[in-house]
């Protein structure tokens, strides 16, 4: 019999984006694979992947008690019915509400926390709450995976859960044979710095916009571009009405959102991210596979990845002005100083996220967890 797995998530957009590694993998390895998460663009994608998908309604940014204890119920109910081997859960939600509904229904589950976001930034009511649920909730997984140090440090730090509990997963993975070094086709006299992300305030890109007033006034050739899409439902969110005075303005060009970011990385001459904060950021990891230098905050998440004045500049979260400076010593670089900052870039991901890495990760923590289930058996069996 196929021994199954099932990944739940918050949108099927995350899974394709963060985790269709993940899922090509375990299909290759002869698993039955179920997603969980709700209807979107990607979903049929995951089941062209060869995992089965099911969609599950949730209310992402709410807190109508009632609406997440449906979401508990109706994860519990799949359970029951896939009686998997294995749960991974992705984002609060799934973390909070799919770990009770597995203890629930007798499933062993693990939680990755991939981020502690605007939830953890922001210090009220919510942020309050949900680390009460994380207490409630996490202290039933069988283990729980950090995507950063700092974030597991936090939850030492607040004693959500118990230390013994807690494990590092090397961040998401990329692949570097995807995201391989390529030349830029562009040839003219710009200068481009790239923002790749969500169009949320706390991705740092007011602080971008600010930073490039002061840079164009001093570098007219210099470019900056936003790519990515407007998450309406965000508390975050920044409106596409903001994004086109700052058009007018001059002083960012939109390039709009993208599936596909490697053309942007690739004409890129430095990719920017000020954060406020970040699990481990996805678009830096790929950015340094194809050996562009950084400018990102020197916050978790992104200092993980860029190694100051060796791979690219760390700047202070909020802080339009010093992101000013650390912009202008990059555009005032030599272009092989930059390539070398690119190419240490690489050399860092190779060490430290490269998707194989997590991937064995994965595989080890099934293998093991197959083991025990197979001498659970065993043992009922033969007593």
């Amino acid at each position: 019999m196929m021994k199954k797995i099932v990944l739940v998530c918050n949108t099927s957009w995350g899974m394709m984006m963060f985790r269709s590694g993940l899922m090509k993998r375990l299909v290759k390895e002869g698993y039955h694979v179920s997603v969980l998460a709700p209807l979107d663009d990607h979903s049929s994608e995951i089941e062209d992947i060869g995992c089965h998908y099911v969609n599950v309604p949730m209310d992402n940014k709410g807190a109508n008690i009632f609406k997440d204890l449906l979401l508990l119920r109706r994860l519990y109910k799949h359970y029951k019915r896939i009686q998997p081997d294995l749960i991974f859960h992705y984002t609060i939600k799934p973390n909070v509400f799919g770990t009770l509904a597995a203890h629930y229904a007798n499933s062993n589950s693990i939680a990755v926390v991939t981020g502690l976001g605007y939830t953890f930034i922001n210090h009220g009511l919510t942020s309050k709450i949900a680390k009460i649920l994380y207490k409630i909730s996490l202290r039933h997984a069988q283990r729980v995976w950090f995507i950063n140090h700092e974030d597991r440090k936090k939850f030492i730090k607040e004693r959500i859960i118990p230390r013994d509990l807690m494990e590092i997963l090397p961040g998401e993975g990329v692949d570097m044979q995807m995201y391989a070094p390529r030349k830029k086709t562009i040839q003219d006299e710009k200068f481009r710095f790239v923002l790749i992300a969500r169009l949320l305030w706390d991705k740092g890109v007011g602080e971008l916009v600010k930073a490039s007033e002061v840079v164009k006034e001093i570098h007219p050739n210099v470019e900056v571009q936003l790519v990515g899409f407007v998450d309406a439902k965000n508390p975050q969110a920044i409106s596409k009405e903001q994004v086109e005075y700052w058009e007018s303005k001059g002083w960012i060009k939109y390039m709009g959102s993208t599936t596909d970011v490697r053309d942007f990385i690739a004409e890129a001459d430095c990719i920017v991210l000020p954060s406020y904060r970040e699990g481990i950021s996805k678009i830096l990891m790929e950015s340094a596979s194809m050996e562009r230098p950084i400018i990102a905050s020197n916050v978790p998440g992104c200092r993980d990845i860029v190694e100051h004045g060796n791979s690219g500049y760390l700047c202070e979260v909020m802080d339009s002005y010093d992101l000013a400076q650390n912009m202008l010593k990059m555009v005032n670089l030599s272009q092989t100083q930059r390539d070398k900052m690119g190419k240490v870039a690489r050399e860092h991901i190779s060490r430290d996220f490269d998707e194989d890495i997590v991937l064995q990760k994965y595989l080890h923590t099934i293998d093991m967890y197959m083991l025990k289930k197979e001498a659970s058996k065993f043992i009922l069996k033969n007593s």
